[in-house]
């Protein structure tokens, strides 16, 4: 069970149903889940858990160059039936659940299965398109349950922070997986600039992403509650930054993941609160 809550990536996976019922949150202005955004968490666990599997499906022989302590399908802990059958399990149910949140959610949820299933063999060998592919998805659960709450305009701004933050993640997660890259001939940003000048870009990104947290979420109209509780996780993206740009990228992914939870809290209360 330890083994198959690793290959779905659990930790992300509750990360992102928690994303999704802030976005209905966000959206509806207060702190509720009706059915349609239970359904839509719901479905976000299952295309994430379809997603992660399939990840390391199509990536086993990389992983074994680069994860095989935490990838328990390159390690040889879970055989490749298990993880097929939990692929398609997690498809159905993130399917079936977004068919039950409405048809806009199923729309957005075949569309980003359809990325997901494009990302190892087509997206992520081309240098940072494949970054800004996984991050648009990775960033959709604030996103998804705007739209299960009828109000996609309200998903926007939160969509955006996330995928901007996800992006510098991206990026230091193809510097981590450098060596099986070379190894599968993959041109990925590490792969093309070193881990130095893709370190750099991530730095970049992550500096960017500071002021946009405060100019999109004040002409959103957010309270003040946002900026008070988003501050620590704009402290963590600049002290992420400065570790990228001396080349540092150990712990900086956990760095990105705390400001990620922070960020969700703020958005949520500067709507709510």
């Amino acid at each position: 069970m330890t083994d198959l809550l690793q290959l779905v990536r659990a930790p992300n996976l509750l990360l992102a149903f928690a994303g999704v019922c802030g976005g209905g949150c966000i959206a509806l202005g207060r702190l509720a889940l009706p059915g349609d955004v239970a359904w839509a968490a719901l479905s976000g666990l299952g295309l994430g858990a379809a997603g992660n599997v399939l990840n390391d499906l199509l990536d086993v022989d990389v992983d074994a160059a680069n994860r095989r302590r935490d990838r328990p399908l390159a390690g040889r802990r879970i055989g490749v039936k298990t993880a097929a059958a939990s692929l398609v399990g997690g498809a159905v149910v993130g399917l079936g659940s977004a068919a039950l949140a409405g048809q806009l959610v199923l729309l957005v949820g075949v569309i980003a299965l359809a990325v997901m299933l494009a990302y190892s063999p087509f997206l992520k060998p081309v240098p940072f398109l494949g970054n800004l592919a996984v991050a648009a998805v990775a960033g959709l659960p604030l996103m998804y349950g705007a739209l299960a709450a009828r109000r996609p305009a309200a998903g926007v701004v939160p969509w955006v922070l996330a995928a901007g933050i996800h992006l510098v993640r991206e990026i230091v997660k193809d510097i981590d997986d450098l060596e099986g890259d070379r190894v599968a001939q993959r041109r990925t940003l590490p792969v093309l600039l070193g881990r130095g000048g893709a370190a750099a870009v991530a730095g970049v990104a992550a500096l960017a992403f500071v002021p946009l947290s405060f100019v999109l979420p004040r002409a959103g109209g957010y309270g003040g509650a946002y900026f008070v509780i988003a501050l620590p996780a704009q402290m963590a993206v600049l002290i992420a930054a400065s570790r990228l740009f001396v080349g540092r990228v150990e712990r900086v992914s956990a760095l990105l993941k705390a400001a990620m939870v922070a960020g969700v809290a703020a958005l949520v209360a500067g709507r709510v609160a």
